[in-house]
């Protein structure tokens, strides 16, 4: 990553550390980088992102859990289905293992 400016190494150490079946927003990876008003500037850097899947960018969301952007092979439907098969949940619904049984 010699050649990757500070800032997007940055974004990749924090996107780096969210667990498989967990997310951020743009706006949280921005906070933790220690300025909310970055939270562009990390879309930018993860549309950048030439290290995937060691850096899974698909982890992390636009504001209100909304998938936001994608811009590897397959887009959006990539993104989201990376997501699914990680467990990850969308807008508080439940995940599909998540649902009580019914009762007889």
């Amino acid at each position: 990553m010699s050649g990757v400016p500070e800032l997007h190494r940055r974004v990749y150490a924090v996107t780096r550390a969210i667990a498989p079946g967990s997310t951020l927003s743009y706006g949280e990876v921005a906070q933790r980088l220690g300025d909310a008003s970055l939270a562009r500037a990390v879309g930018l850097a993860l549309s950048r992102n030439g290290y995937a899947p060691i850096v899974p960018c698909h982890r992390v969301l636009a504001a209100g859990g909304q998938a936001g952007g994608f811009s590897a092979r397959g887009g959006l439907a990539t993104k989201l289905r990376l997501l699914t098969i990680e467990g990850a949940r969308f807008g508080g619904a439940p995940g599909l293992f998540d649902l009580e049984a019914p009762s007889f």
